[in-house]
């Protein structure tokens, strides 16, 4: 039954224009057009680059550039723009067009050769390779115009290039699925909670999610409509994938707590897939008619693309897709997560994350075990879930919060650790780690930046595809990692205070 909703990212287009001016005549430009091609070709055959990468003619006028960029501001399946001056393109010709962009835009600078070919260079090789100074009139126009870009130096056929370039489509197809994300909240937030609150209009001029509440009931009934020939062949598709406990499996004493399970999938996957929905939440506060705080279904969800917050937390439901589509492709996945406790042994601190049940399997290679156990809030029948331990390596966790005049995205960078010891008593997906640069300056600058306790944690894509992310949104990211430093920190907080307020305007 499993589903993936993330989009096969090869079916996004990404154009690459290439400026230059008429002044050059017909040979000259001929020339242009075709090493541009061949930079774009190059582009487009990196496997790193996971989207189409699609070639326009050579651009020498404002009305065929303003005409390229609402072409493809009309694109759905565009979600960005690649330039190049490949000569020497008058940058005032690009002020039309890129005040009417609405696509994500990245500035390549570079050149057709790698290596200067010097006992040959004439007046005609440097009349046609004037990249070096006519990127720099580009820049000026972008910078003079507030134009939000990113900025890659050096040649196409360097790994460094395409690996920048590809992470940078990655952000432009998690900014694309956002515009377009419909999230469902099934009852409203945790009581007295504050974090989890946010400006639900903010957030859709923000960032383009339509945030909505359904209620609980009528998620109730789908469940109450699943077959039992549905729960007969997701029942199946549990013990292929999974480890089951002897006591959950046919003909056990609790076989009917996963044939519920299952139907709890069927009804939210359902509802879910009727209402174009890409995310959701759940609160244990408000539960209804359902018999168990959904855990298996909303983890498997999560791995098929799904966003998802817990106690309302929509904000976090949003990062959990974007990261899931940016991650598309790649090995590990996103989830929900959320700090827990610490081991606090002087010079081997780790934090221990978990959550009451809903962690994404796609965070381990090994093969999960599907458990039930008792779960002491919620006021349900014992919930059945998945429970397995992240894989190690390097990860990032980020969270949203609504500081009231913007949104703030704080990412860390961590690295997921083997537990110390076994966790025998402790039946849920749970992951460990070390942050950088250390425990205590990583937690105090968390608590500085009044992040959330929700997060996303990501083995997907790391930290450059989310500060590529907040660069397209236009939102606050502070960053937590080897380089940082307290004073430094809190200092970034309260120039971003005055910033933030500025750049929205009175």
């Amino acid at each position: 039954m499993s589903n993936r909703i993330t989009p096969d990212l090869r079916s996004y287009e990404v154009w690459f224009l290439t400026g230059s001016q008429n002044l050059y005549g017909e040979e000259t430009l001929r020339q242009v057009a075709e090493q541009s091609r061949a930079i774009s070709d190059t582009l487009a055959a990196a496997s790193d680059i996971p989207v189409t990468i699609v070639w326009k003619p050579v651009l020498k006028d404002s009305e065929s550039i303003k005409r390229a960029i609402l072409d493809a501001n009309a694109a759905d399946n565009v979600i960005g723009l690649i330039a190049w001056m490949h000569t020497f393109s008058p940058a005032k010709m690009w002020i039309s067009g890129l005040d009417a962009l609405q696509k994500p835009l990245l500035h390549f600078h570079t050149q057709a050769n790698v290596e200067l070919p010097w006992a040959d260079i004439d007046m005609d090789f440097m009349n046609l390779n004037q990249a070096a100074h006519g990127d720099r009139e580009f820049g000026y126009i972008q910078t003079r115009l507030g134009v939000a870009r990113k900025t890659v130096v050096g040649h196409a056929t360097s790994p460094a290039v395409t690996a920048q370039i590809g992470t940078w489509t990655r952000a432009a197809a998690g900014w694309a699925a956002t515009k377009s994300l419909k999230l469902a909240r099934f009852g409203d937030n945790m009581r007295y909670v504050a974090v989890t609150e946010g400006d639900k209009t903010e957030a859709e001029l923000r960032f383009g999610v339509q945030v909505n509440t359904w209620g609980v009931n009528e998620l109730a009934e789908a469940v109450a409509a699943a077959t039992e020939d549905q729960i007969d062949a997701l029942v199946a598709e549990y013990e292929e994938l999974y480890d089951v406990a002897p006591e959950l499996r046919a003909g056990a004493e609790r076989h009917e707590s996963l044939r519920y399970g299952a139907a709890i999938e069927i009804g939210l996957r359902s509802f879910l897939e009727a209402g174009g929905f890409g995310a959701f939440t759940t609160s244990f506060e408000d539960l209804g008619a359902l018999r168990q705080l959904p855990g298996l279904a909303v983890q498997r969800l999560m791995a098929d693309g799904y966003g998802f917050g817990a106690e309302g937390d929509w904000k976090t439901a949003i990062l959990v897709h974007a990261a899931n589509v940016m991650g598309s492709g790649l090995p590990g996945g996103a989830s929900l997560m959320e700090d827990y406790t610490y081991d606090l042994t002087p010079g081997a601190e780790v934090i221990l994350g978990a959550h009451m049940l809903e962690v994404n399997p796609a965070l381990t290679t090994a093969k999960p075990t599907l458990e039930i156990h008792p779960l002491g809030i919620g006021g349900r029948e014992d919930p059945v879930r998945l429970v397995f331990t992240a894989d190690p390596g390097p990860a990032v966790v980020v969270a949203m919060s609504d500081m009231r005049d913007r949104f703030r995205l704080v990412a860390n960078v961590i690295e997921v650790v083997e537990p110390t010891e076994p966790l025998p008593k402790l039946p849920v997906g749970r992951a460990v780690w070390k942050p950088a640069p250390s425990f205590a300056v990583s937690a105090a600058a968390w608590l500085t930046a009044g992040a959330a306790h929700h997060t996303v944690m990501s083995t997907a894509v790391g930290l450059e595809a989310f500060t590529d992310f907040a660069d397209i949104a236009k939102t606050e990211l502070l960053v937590i990692d080897e380089t940082t430093d307290l004073r430094s920190f809190e200092q970034g907080i309260r120039w971003n205070a005055a910033y933030y307020r500025l750049a929205q305007g009175l």
